[in-house]
């Protein structure tokens, strides 16, 4: 499959990059009108070059003037290869330095150098804006790169540049993309027929006509009516290309600059992002916690802080692992590249990649964190998925959001996952949703859980087991009915619980009364035994016995569990032998006579109506029975 390569050209204002890519394309980037009047590139142009061999290439020119860096930012963000053009009259300037800043900071690190306006120097001054650019680019991605002098007046080396740009491109690497279709907004507009067009270039993934699209961060759901790719319209475009997309029905208000097209609930939006930040070593002074600075990412620009996580201040030529905490949402996925520019004066100060790209906030000089992020530089799959899902606890992470949190292809994510749940350092909690959650968490979890069945167990040692639902609610921070079910299997699994109906107890926990338990439980069951269907209440047992409240709780609920008693409603209990006896009692009259009301109820057994309404709602309450009106029937199972 062809490349997709995107040349992108940087340097100082007026130094040939539009003039250059005219004479090479024959295409105008400067569209604007200010741009034709004022002579300078304000916005972003593009163009295509078709290479000797077949290659096409597509063509950023980005702003020189250092008031539009910004839109130099947005352009560099998907760009392959750099030509870093150079006036032979001026040298090396100031904004030459910046974007070489910049194009470091955003990981490029292919390119060459166009040594423009040669047609204006002589031999001597050629020679001396040579010597300059090899000292510039000394220590930089473009050291040893080719150097090629040409003019965009006479044509002079133009034919030589193209060669050394086939040749870079032949031997370009294979960039590493996401699966994710994003496509960074830098342009929009409508057009008579078409409605609304966004362009840019697109990052990631692929897109098809057809297709419906999301507009982050504001979420905003369309669909793609055509894509076109360098002026020609196509069925598909992947990652790479120059893009423009045609939508259904979408505002042309609706979408700004700076936003990100992708598939519908794929990407995360977050105010804070975790990165590793490279402090250029330019920079005249220490940045200190909490600097005010500008975002640059994708083609987006936003005002945040700059969070020091170890450090109290951060010296020029440092690296550190950073928090960046922001004005407006943005969408990022790991190792993402990004560029930080300072609040006023603006000037570039710094950028890198993003480490965690939906953070939270961050306590300072936290070693547990600092660990965390510094490991994440390493290029480890499996540990990297445990690092967020560790972050996650119970809630996990789905396969959707891992590709975000992690960066890893799908296919890859996926085999390290299975490697994972093989050796149960994730666990699958919902297969419908794809969540995965830490093994660890999971494990340290269970021992948390058991540790409560058997503290209860010592504090009720009388009771069969614990109900289940009380259980979970000693983790109220834990809504997920599949997690506990899972959790449960697998400890059931492992023999290490028993659960029999709402009741849940360690394997091997028997109840074990004392001698004098022994006495009070058969006491107990006695008195109830012997009153048939007018028995006390349960707090005149208590007194009449002098039992203390715990032990006789603890003896009924054992008794309860056992099936000997049977509580109505309040205070009141009835043996378990009367209530069964009833029972068959009722079903024999109701198959007789359909219905039973209460007074016939109360004849039927001839006790007063204190005991009459507990028992007949009790029948209700076991599904025995049903009310119709002022009387009971049998509930007809269907």
């Amino acid at each position: 499959m062809e490349k997709n390569i995107i040349l992108g050209t940087a340097g100082h204002i007026d130094h040939g990059k539009t003039s250059l890519v005219r004479a090479l394309t024959g295409i105008e980037t400067d569209r604007l009108k200010e741009e034709k009047e004022r002579g300078i590139t304000i916005e972003l142009g593009f163009a295509f070059l078709d290479l000797p061999n077949g290659q096409r290439v597509g063509i950023v020119d980005m702003p020189g003037h250092e008031k539009f860096v910004k839109n130099m930012v947005a352009g560099s963000s998907g760009i392959d290869v750099v030509t870093m053009v150079i006036a032979a009259d001026e040298g090396v300037m100031p904004q030459t330095r910046e974007h070489m800043e910049i194009c470091n900071l955003m990981g490029i690190r292919d390119g060459m150098i166009a040594l423009t306006k040669i047609d204006m120097v002589d031999e001597d001054l050629l020679e001396l804006a040579l010597d300059d650019i090899q000292e510039f680019v000394k220590g930089t991605f473009l050291e040893g790169k080719p150097i090629v002098p040409v003019s965009s007046v006479t044509n002079e080396g133009l034919d030589n540049f193209v060669k050394t740009l086939e040749t870079i491109c032949i031997n370009l690497p294979e960039r590493k993309f996401s699966s994710i279709f994003r496509l960074p907004v830098d342009r929009v507009f409508s057009m008579k027929g078409f409605g609304t067009v966004i362009t840019g270039t697109l990052a990631s993934g692929s897109i098809h006509v057809g297709d419906d699209i999301m507009v982050y961060p504001r979420r905003i759901i369309s669909k793609v009516r055509g894509i076109q790719v360098h002026s020609s319209g196509v069925e598909t475009a992947g990652p790479g290309t120059r893009t423009a997309i045609n939508f259904q029905g979408l505002d042309k208000d609706s979408v700004n600059r700076g936003d990100i097209l992708s598939t519908p609930d794929t990407l995360m939006e977050s105010y804070m992002v975790d990165a590793h930040f490279h402090y250029l070593k330019s920079n005249g002074k220490s940045a200190k916690n909490r600097t005010r600075v500008r975002f640059h990412y994708g083609t987006s620009e936003i005002l945040g802080y700059l969070i020091l996580l170890d450090r109290e201040e951060l010296l020029p030529g440092e690296d550190a692992c950073v928090q960046f905490r922001l004005e407006s949402p943005v969408c990022c996925i790991k190792d993402d590249r990004y560029v930080i520019r300072s609040y006023s004066p603006v000037k570039t100060i710094g950028g890198g990649a993003i480490l965690n790209p939906a953070s939270q906030k961050h306590k300072l000089l936290d070693k547990v964190v600092i660990q965390g992020l510094d490991s994440l530089l390493l290029d480890d799959y499996e540990h990297t998925i445990a690092y967020f899902l560790s972050l996650k606890e119970h809630q996990g992470l789905s396969f959707s959001e891992l590709r975000v949190m992690t960066n890893i292809p799908d296919k890859k994510l996926l085999a390290s996952l299975q490697k994972m749940l093989a050796k149960q350092q994730v666990i699958l909690t919902d297969k419908e949703k794809q969540i995965y959650i830490s093994g660890e968490f999971f494990d340290a979890f269970k021992e948390k859980l058991l540790k409560k069945l058997e503290a209860y167990h010592a504090e009720n040692p009388l009771k069969e087991g614990m109900p289940t639902q009380e259980l979970k609610s000693k983790f109220q921070f834990i809504d997920d009915a599949k997690f506990f079910n899972l959790l449960f299997a697998k400890l059931t699994k492992e023999n290490l619980i028993v659960i029999d109906k709402n009741i849940i107890k360690l394997s091997g926990h028997e109840v074990e009364l004392k001698v004098d338990q022994h006495a009070v439980k058969e006491k107990i069951r006695k008195i109830y035994q012997t009153s048939g269907l007018t028995p006390p209440f349960f707090r005149t047992v208590c007194e009449d016995l002098n039992l203390d409240k715990k032990t006789a709780n603890d003896v009924l609920h054992m008794l309860m569990d056992e099936k000997s008693i049977i509580k109505t409603k309040d205070d009141l209990y009835f043996d378990a032998g009367e209530i069964g006896k009833l029972e068959q009692k009722l079903i024999s009259f109701l198959k007789d006579k359909e219905s039973i009301s209460t007074p016939d109820f109360k004849d039927m057994i001839g006790v007063s109506r204190k005991f009459i309404i507990p028992l007949i709602e009790y029948f209700d309450s076991t599904n025995l029975t049903i009310r119709v009106g002022d009387t009971r029937q049998l509930r007809r199972k269907t």
